[in-house]
């Protein structure tokens, strides 16, 4: 029912500021619109819906990922842009926290101002 339906994409955020100044500036995505519950922005097609909210606690997952080509240039990129690259222990991750998966996928993580982790994947 929903196989040819577009997704879209939700995070939230306790501080609208950063949250615009991290998607937007940082991660280059574009703001769509703004009201009194969320900051919409353009992912590569898709609604990323960041919901304004008063409270949050991280969760110890990735909630939000993008599929790129080239994730060396894409991992060089946002770190000129100041994004930093999460590493964690007993991964196997290169120089640049890049991580190369069973399946051959790699892999690099972040984590935005309020503690959502979002990854970038290599297929």
């Amino acid at each position: 029912m929903l196989a040819k339906s577009k997704i879209m994409s939700f995070a939230a955020t306790t501080d609208t500021v950063r949250a615009r100044a991290f998607y937007g500036d940082k991660l280059g995505l574009r703001v769509e619109s703004e009201d009194d519950y969320a900051i919409v922005f353009e992912a590569g097609g898709t609604m990323l819906r960041v919901q304004k909210v008063a409270t949050f606690e991280a969760q110890p997952f990735t909630v939000l990922g993008w599929e790129v080509s080239g994730i060396e240039d894409v991992v060089d990129g946002l770190r000129a842009r100041g994004v930093a690259f999460e590493r964690y222990a007993g991964m196997n991750q290169d120089e640049r926290a890049i991580w190369r998966s069973p399946s051959g996928a790699r892999v690099a993580w972040i984590r935005d101002l309020d503690g959502n982790t979002l990854s970038l994947t290599e297929f």
